[in-house]
């Protein structure tokens, strides 16, 4: 006979396993809400609140964000005590938009989303938008009860498998990765997967990805198309689909965005996801990255490894262009108050980076920015011209080729320390970017700059690596 133990030591020992076991995830909710307004005022309303099907991807141990970056930022707050239980930085498609010559006369509403682990009691959602001073101020209060009637936990329809393109680890220790296909009808969903492992590869290639591999769990959704390739209104082409991406955003020909978030969203809840990424099945050159809202890339374009890189910087780490020479749909700003990303600074004395500049370091740094200024804006000359006539893309390519070429013979010989180098965020006057050259300046093979790896090791910290549960 096998002795048992007595029963006080056994339901000690069984509360004991059920300490040390880990609590199960909880459930993504999402709230749907609309963004309208104009350049001078904005509203926000709910759409829906949703019960995503899939557990909640992000690291339990650190819930808040504390990394400063976003035009917005959400706090999910108890309601009970005010104690702050979730928050992240963001930017929206709205606050890029308003920005633009539209907004001044024209009204208009977007769909947003926001998501954190599914609460257990009600909540208060709190939405946060930076004032000109940078500081963040409340525009909108939503009181969440997770046990409400009309929250919508019914699946989607599906999207179609979903394919573990790199699986490090369970999605709670990683930063998760989505790579979502547009444009691929059913029998191209092998150029996708293909398209995928080719980014990938490019990603992967540059620091600090290389070295965070291990972090990151990469996930592919490929939603077949009725027909190939996405809209371009542009040259007449319209196309609909889940995913919704489009070129000619803002007017920008080679912007590529999807206005589509709410059945964009109910695509991606099919896999776990921190980020999202859109490969458009296209060789017309083109992208876009918003901070935690997704990256685009034309997938077929001869430059898509470059641009999927820059964009995830945009969308991943919140980085600024560094770039200045090329026409935007953005009006300049009004004034002069110091950017909140990490990668460009209105002050080259007191750089956002100084703790990477080395003593004796000219600041601001010189380098041949007239003479780079001059042949950059003759490019854009020939880019229009090949435009106009509708010209192949092939003869784009040639001529980026060509601007790559002159454009690392000129920087190689400076892209070493770092400094305050003029010409930055779209400005040729006034604002300055770290390095001579970087991912996030130019097309040139040369890796991000120190202080732009070193934010998107801060940002991949907040979801992966040291210290992860």
């Amino acid at each position: 006979m096998i002795a048992l133990p007595a029963l006080p030591a056994l339901l000690a020992a069984l509360a004991v396993a059920a300490t040390a076991a880990p609590a199960a995830p909880p459930r993504t909710f999402r709230v749907d809400y609309f963004h309208t307004g104009t350049a001078s005022n904005e509203t926000f309303s709910l759409d829906r609140l949703v019960l995503e099907p899939l557990p909640f991807p992000g690291r339990p141990d650190r819930p808040l964000d504390e990394l400063g970056l976003g035009k917005y930022l959400f706090e999910v707050r108890e309601q009970q005590g005010e104690r702050l239980l979730y928050s992240r930085g963001f930017a929206s498609i709205y606050g890029e938009w308003e920005t633009t010559d539209e907004a001044r006369g024209l009204a208009r509403t977007f769909s947003e989303s926001i998501r954190f682990p599914a609460p257990a009691v009600p909540v208060k959602v709190v939405l946060k938008k930076r004032g000109p001073d940078q500081l963040f101020r409340e525009v909108w209060t939503l009181r969440v009860d997770p046990k409400d009637q009309f929250v919508d936990d019914a699946a989607p329809a599906s999207p179609g498998p979903v394919i573990a393109l790199q699986k490090s680890g369970p999605p709670e220790r990683k930063f998760d990765l989505l790579l979502i296909g547009d444009g691929y009808t059913a029998a191209e969903r092998g150029r996708f997967e293909a398209d995928a492992r080719r980014l990938m590869k490019a990603l992967f290639a540059t620091e600090p990805w290389r070295s965070r591999r291990a972090d990151v769990n990469v996930w592919g959704l490929c939603p077949p198309t009725e027909r190939s390739g996405v809209s371009r209104p542009s040259t007449g082409l319209h196309r609909r689909s889940r995913v919704g991406a489009t070129y000619d955003a803002f007017g920008s020909e080679r912007y590529l965005l999807s206005f589509e978030n709410r059945t964009l969203r109910d695509v991606a809840s099919f896999a776990p996801y921190d980020a999202l990424g859109i490969l458009v099945n296209a060789e017309t050159y083109g992208g876009g990255g918003i901070f935690n809202l997704y990256t685009t890339v034309a997938a077929r374009s001869a430059w898509a490894d470059y641009v999927f890189v820059h964009e995830l910087g945009h969308s991943v780490a919140a980085l600024a262009d560094e770039y200045f020479t090329s026409e935007t749909a953005y009006l300049p700003a009004t004034d002069r108050v110091e950017p909140w990303e990490a990668n460009i600074t209105n002050d080259p004395k007191a750089a956002k980076w100084a703790d990477l500049v080395k003593p004796g370091t000219a600041l601001p740094t010189p380098w041949p920015k007239e003479e780079f200024t001059t042949r950059a804006r003759e490019i854009q000359d020939q880019r229009k011209a090949i435009r106009k006539r509708n010209g192949p893309e092939r003869e784009m390519d040639a001529l980026f080729r060509k601007q790559q070429q002159e454009e690392t013979a000129l920087l190689s010989p400076l892209n070493g320390p770092v400094g305050a180098f003029e010409g930055a965020n779209y400005e040729a006057v006034g604002s300055f970017r770290p390095q001579a050259d970087c991912v996030m300046f130019s097309r040139d093979p040369v890796p991000f700059c120190a202080v732009c790896r070193r934010t998107l090791d801060r940002v991949l910290d907040l979801y992966a690596g040291p210290g992860a549960p």
